[in-house]
């Protein structure tokens, strides 16, 4: 079993903005794949299927961004999964907007929603994939973050939604060896 993990905030205010990179990007894997979100439960918004012969859970948690965490706790503790058979996917104020990194653990950064999972988990050894969001130096961060993406940026990312759907397919195919993904 694989779970994909899309942070952001949930509510019609935030589905534009670039906090919500990870719920545009699961949500567009779901789409192309034929899942619905119909369930609530693990405190997110689910939606179960098979891709390549592997049972899959998509989830967006509906904690808010900052608790994150223990929808993934919940998600790890009932399903009983290894901490190499989740994929997070966020934003990334520290790539350029548009580009991709996937790695197979690594440091929260100052992502909050990261961080409450790297608490909750007690491990930072999970993989990640960061869709790059850049960032406007003249506004605080948290503005930022929950700002509108603008239609220059949007324009960036719209590719970097097709390679993360890729990205996702082929972490499920290589059963979450992120070692066997290749980013185009």
């Amino acid at each position: 079993m694989i779970a994909i993990v899309g942070l952001g905030n949930i509510g019609a205010m935030y589905e534009k903005t670039y906090h919500n990179m990870g719920f545009v990007a699961v949500s567009r894997f779901a789409q192309k794949n034929g899942f619905t979100f119909s369930k609530s439960k693990y405190s997110a918004s689910v939606a179960e299927g098979v891709y390549n012969g592997e049972k899959v859970v998509i989830l967006k948690p509906s904690t808010f961004m900052n608790a994150s965490g223990q929808s993934v706790k919940q998600v790890v503790k009932m399903l009983k999964l290894d901490l190499k058979e989740i994929l997070v996917v966020y934003d990334d104020i520290d790539l350029p907007c548009g580009n991709i990194r996937v790695r197979q653990s690594g440091s929260a950064g100052t992502h909050n929603g990261m961080r409450s999972i790297v608490e909750h988990l007690g491990s930072t050894d999970f993989p990640r994939l960061r869709i790059g969001i850049g960032r406007d130096e003249r506004m605080n961060l948290a503005d930022y973050v929950l700002s509108r993406v603008s239609e220059q940026n949007s324009q960036l990312l719209e590719p970097a939604f097709d390679k993360a759907v890729d990205i996702i397919e082929q972490f499920i195919k290589c059963k979450g060896d992120v070692n066997k993904i290749k980013v185009n």
